[in-house]
């Protein structure tokens, strides 16, 4: 009989960010940014997991999944996740629920890691030594000055060769706008470095394909939820007529969402984001539907948060690093890698390698 290793203590806590400089994409704007942090504990140990998310994903989180887990076997993963499941069947498995999920999963999995003394690439298994990256930001609320700084402190500063912008201005109303930046984004870049865009969803079919053609002559490769990314078919248009990948999966959260993405040939990429879909458990699940379909797949926000899981998907092509939540991130945790150079590898502690920083929090914590 196995030696069992009860989760005796899940603790919950919210924080409220201030972005460095206004945000917003092609659909949004925001000037900070909410994340929920659970450290899950067996006897002395701390595993610590987050979602970048509505403060609610954490009441959910406190008031329903860790009543559902306590005293169950932590290296059971499989099993709790089921459970975290069935426990938001009610309320539905998508939206502020897979978040809750998302940032439980990720603290069982560094728990477990922590308990067996391993980084969590060794408990994963290790496809590749190092992860690239992507520089990933490009607001569009940023003037030319501060897009061109922000792009040239990664591509020249840091020698990332590849970034991401933002377009789709005013939903899509501003695509004139949406190209002269592109253009400079390309000057500053220079012709060696990948160039992508996201437009959130912001255009309509026929416009994005013909946006799509324009960017194609910038050498853009990358173009993320040209249309609404529920929108199969429109996807499906918009790939077959342009030359950039086009990208989606940030946002789903279940197994059938992301089988229907890399199915219907509605994307090149399969994006996936952990702290949204339900935790490393269906990251790992998601990157297999992608393989099956002959699909890469790359992660979305939360850089730290996908280090490990990230280099042990055989198909990955790269990881977002994130300006919101890695800025975040490198202000809560300890533990926060370096991009320098276009990759980062995961490290050699325990779990995900990250400590919670709970003085350095809590100026930003919300009751």
């Amino acid at each position: 009989m196995k030696h069992q290793l009860p989760l005796e203590q899940m603790m919950v806590s919210a924080y409220t960010v201030p972005t460095d400089a206004p945000e917003a994409d092609g659909t949004s704007a925001w000037d900070t940014t909410k994340v929920v942090i659970v450290e899950a504990r067996s006897g002395t140990t701390y595993g610590t997991g987050w979602s970048y998310a509505p403060l609610s994903a954490g009441a959910l989180a406190q008031e329903q999944l860790g009543p559902a887990l306590m005293g169950s076997d932590v290296f059971d993963i499989a099993a709790l996740h089921e459970v975290m499941c069935r426990t938001v069947h009610a309320a539905g498995r998508s939206g502020v629920a897979s978040c809750a999920i998302s940032a439980v999963d990720l603290a069982l999995w560094d728990l477990k890691a922590r308990l067996l003394d391993l980084p969590l690439i060794r408990l994963l298994g290790a496809a590749r030594a190092s992860v690239p990256v992507y520089g990933s930001g490009g607001f569009t609320t940023y003037h030319d000055t501060h897009l061109a700084s922000q792009l040239n402190g990664w591509v020249h500063g840091q020698s990332i060769p590849r970034v991401k912008i933002k377009i789709g201005e005013s939903c899509g109303r501003s695509v004139r706008r949406d190209l002269e930046r592109t253009r400079l984004a390309r000057e500053v870049i220079g012709r060696q470095a990948e160039l992508y865009v996201d437009s959130a969803g912001a255009y309509q079919r026929k416009q994005a394909v013909r946006v799509g053609l324009a960017l194609a002559e910038q050498g853009v490769d990358w173009f993320e939820e040209p249309v609404d990314p529920e929108d199969l078919a429109g996807l499906r248009l918009v790939r077959d007529a342009v030359s950039c990948d086009v990208t989606a999966g940030g946002h789903a959260c279940t197994p059938p969402q992301f089988a229907r993405l890399a199915g219907g040939g509605a994307v090149d990429c399969l994006q996936i984001d952990a702290t949204r879909c339900g935790g490393l458990t269906e990251f790992l699940r998601a990157a297999a539907v992608a393989k099956a379909h002959g699909l890469q797949v790359s992660t979305r926000g939360a850089p730290h948060a996908h280090v490990h899981a990230a280099a042990a998907v055989p198909n990955l092509r790269h990881l977002e690093w994130f300006h919101d939540h890695a800025r975040v991130e490198a202000m809560l945790f300890d533990g926060v890698l370096d991009p320098t150079g276009g990759t980062v590898a995961p490290g050699g502690s325990p779990g995900h390698g990250l400590s919670l920083r709970h003085e350095a929090a809590e100026p930003y914590r919300i009751a």
